[in-house]
């Protein structure tokens, strides 16, 4: 086949990329080359549009043990000889196109990233957005995506333990689906995505490759439009089972000492696991694409090249130790084969039946190498104009706290997500400490010692739609907060950067101040970036998806003793505020879902205030002077106080300050605040020792809600509305 610069444009490479690739071969390229670099250039894979500013954040520090993006996740120090490996990624345009299997393959994805390094994967999380949920399109995909999330999280064995869900009208084509994994390895028993030692043989283990999934990584890197669902044959198909035994085989595999590098094949498949793991160890290989297993006759190689068939792993093994290989893998009932070899040219050469049909410099396919690097004009976004413009002394003060209240705890934003995570099996393993004590963050002991990881996902997309750098800031420190609030200490960052267009120079410029701002907070909290994922292009004709910077954070409970919950658990105790309570209702579900105010800014924060709110609720855990923690955050005090009562059915009486408006203080989400909950004995020592603003607000109740000295009900009422809204909605779908 004839390859021109139209060829290259039908493959998404610009003619500039096409005559940049001439000129790293000397030659024009054939079909199979430039089907390589049309995936291995894409957005997904080589960040040409992000990386400039990628490299910017905090990437060294802390307790990481590998720069950011040096191997498939990241890894970090959490003592005793241990590792915790964890990164988020994600999958929406599949889950969009195909929400069952789109979801499902973005879990099975995300932990192969886990285990490739040599860590058991024992948590995941996940980060949705949605469109509107009275829209029947909405629930169809809600119901997809959670149950491809359920069934392949549930059937490979690992508990899912936390995640978030919002519901917007800018996600209504374009659906957000974040999968986070976090794994335990030990240190110095990891494995890296090396291939090197001349005449070491290379095998492709797993599943067998077909034609699913072809081109996802191009499929990503484009808008979302009427016709995309034409394009349904890149999502691909899942089998948890498959990679349950692959993860068993490889974890026995590594304890041999035979393997010289591992990585499993995601986006762009056999291509990107060659060229990626060749360039790190600047090797090359000699691949026979003809003895890939298949399981579909007369496939081309430039779809053996680029199938994205799940549940595979590529292995870089000792010479000599082939055989301890084959075994294991026969052991477990998978295929594999040894394909090729690596050789020291830095050349990747593909062969079909003896002849050569590739022949392609490894360090030129990939990021950091001869992969492009753009940096794109960006400019403020007009709309942004319309926001600061807003006043709130032009809505007036509503005084009906309690029909807020109502609307509130009832709203899909900030009720309960139980008819999702109840699909979830979140106990397998045994190790998720929050079923019968939540906590803020979602904490998972580390068997066999006393520690336990503390792990959370955040992000408001409205908070950085109305201000990308403080948005970002606050996806941070509500993170940080949220561990701190759990008993833990923020260890580090993964993040997924979901975007539209970065050809729209006010997308573009959205993306640049969240990495700016993110880069503020990291720095601050000593939370380096480890790594993650780049997602631009959710857009739909309509326009962009609200900015939504995921952030994935870690951390550490050295002893699960100082584990905090987030409930009230005896009637008099004393509940207080933390931090500086700013009158302001910017930002908030209040003004956005009941006041109808689309433009606001985001709400108040200080990031020095923040750090020291954390100290202070460290050091008030340590020293056992409060007996409850939960940060305030969507809905505000209300909804914070409201679910603290839930878990045991305690109530609360309280009064705000007179000098504040009352919607503001009952539903304001100012940030830097926590409730704490103190036995009354505490008292003195508790405000003593206090060096940040505080405010007491009264104490635990019965099974009842009092408030501004007004019977408002019993808890289990309010506990009904919360926890059957979702259902609720999705029984007109089911």
């Amino acid at each position: 086949m004839e390859v021109t610069v139209s060829t290259a444009k039908k493959l998404g490479l610009t003619e500039d990329e096409y005559e940049k690739i001439r000129e790293i071969l000397g030659r024009n390229p054939n079909f199979n080359e430039l089907s390589a670099y049309s995936v291995m250039w894409s957005e997904h894979c080589s960040y040409k549009n992000s990386i400039r500013w990628l490299k910017t954040l905090p990437r060294e520090g802390g307790r990481l043990l590998v720069k950011a993006g040096e191997e498939n996740a990241g890894l970090m120090d959490i003592g005793d000889g241990l590792g915790l490996v964890f990164k988020i990624e994600s999958h929406n345009h599949p889950s969009a196109i195909e929400p069952f299997q789109g979801a499902a393959t973005g879990v099975g994805g995300i932990h192969r990233d886990i285990f490739t390094m040599g860590a058991r994967p024992i948590a995941t999380l996940n980060s949705l957005r949605f469109g509107d949920p009275n829209n029947i399109k909405t629930q169809r995909l809600l119901s997809g995506i959670v149950k491809g999330i359920a069934h392949y999280g549930n059937c490979f064995g690992v508990p899912t333990v936390g995640g978030e869900v919002y519901f917007d009208s800018c996600y209504n084509t374009n659906p957000l689906v974040n999968a986070m994994s976090a794994g335990v390895a030990r240190i110095g028993h990891t494995v890296s995505a090396t291939a090197k030692g001349t005449g070491n043989p290379v095998f492709i283990a797993g599943s067998a490759t077909g034609k699913d999934g072809m081109g996802g990584a191009a499929f990503a890197s484009a808008d979302i439009h009427e016709g995309s669902a034409e394009d349904l044959p890149a999502v691909q198909v899942g089998d948890p089972f498959q990679e349950k035994k692959l993860l068993e085989a490889c974890m026995e595999i590594i304890e041999t000492d035979a393997l010289v590098g591992m990585q499993d094949m995601g986006a762009a498949g056999i291509i990107c696991s060659t060229s990626e793991t060749s360039a790190k160890g600047e090797a090359g290989m000699d691949i026979h694409l003809d003895k890939v297993p298949v399981r579909q006759s007369n496939m081309k190689p430039w779809e053996l090249l680029l199938s994205e068939s799940q549940e595979r792993m590529l292995l870089i093994v000792k010479k000599g130790r082939e055989k301890e290989i084959l075994d294991i893998f026969e052991k477990w009932d998978l295929p594999c084969s040894q394909i090729g070899e690596v050789n020291d040219s830095g050349i990747l050469k593909f062969y079909m039946k003896g002849e050569l049909v590739a022949e392609m410099p490894a360090d030129s396919l990939v990021l950091g190498g001869g992969a492009p690097v753009y940096e794109r004009e960006y400019t403020r976004p007009a709309y942004l104009q319309k926001i600061e413009e807003f006043k709130p002394g032009s809505v007036a003060e509503y005084n009906n706290i309690r029909e807020i209240a109502g609307k509130l705890i009832s709203d899909p934003d900030i009720a309960s997500k139980k008819w999702i995570y109840e699909q979830y099996d979140s106990m397998v393993g045994a190790a998720n400490m929050n079923t019968n004590d939540p906590s803020d963050a979602s904490i998972v002991s580390i068997r066999g010692t006393k520690k336990a990881l503390a792990l959370t996902t955040d992000c408001n997309g409205y908070y950085v739609y109305a201000d990308p750098f403080k948005g970002c800031m606050i996806a941070v420190a509500e993170s940080a907060r949220n561990i701190v609030c759990s008993g833990g200490k923020p260890l580090g960052v993964t993040n997924c950067l979901n975007f539209g267009n970065p050809y729209d120079p006010e997308v573009y410029y959205q993306f640049v101040k969240s990495i700016q701002g993110m880069s503020e907070a990291c720095k601050k909290f000593d939370t380096p970036v480890t790594g993650g994922n780049v997602s631009f292009y959710n857009q739909s004709p309509d326009g962009p998806v609200h900015p939504t910077p995921v952030i994935g954070m870690a951390g550490i409970l050295d002893d699960v003793a100082n584990k905090m919950s987030l409930y009230f658990k005896n009637e008099g105790d004393l509940i207080y505020i933390l931090g500086k309570n700013e009158e302001d209702i910017n930002g908030s579900v209040y003004l956005r879902k009941v006041r109808g105010v689309t433009f606001s800014p985001a709400p108040y924060f200080d990031l020095n205030e923040e750090f020291r709110l954390h100290h202070t609720v460290t050091e008030l855990i340590e020293r056992k002077l409060i007996l409850s923690a939960h940060d305030i955050s969507e809905g505000g005090l209300f909804t914070c106080l409201i679910e603290s009562a839930f878990f045991r059915n305690k109530g609360f009486k309280v009064k705000h300050a007179k000098s504040y408006r009352a919607d503001a203080y009952w539903f304001g989400e100012a940030q830097g605040r926590v409730v704490v909950s103190v036995d009354p004995s505490k008292k003195e020592v508790f405000e003593m020792g206090m060096d940040i603003p505080f405010e007491f607000i009264g104490t635990v109740a019965g099974d009842e809600v009092w408030v501004e000295g007004e019977n408002w009900g019993k808890v289990s009422g309010w506990k009904e509305k919360y926890d059957n809204c979702l259902s609720n909605l999705m029984e007109k779908y089911d």
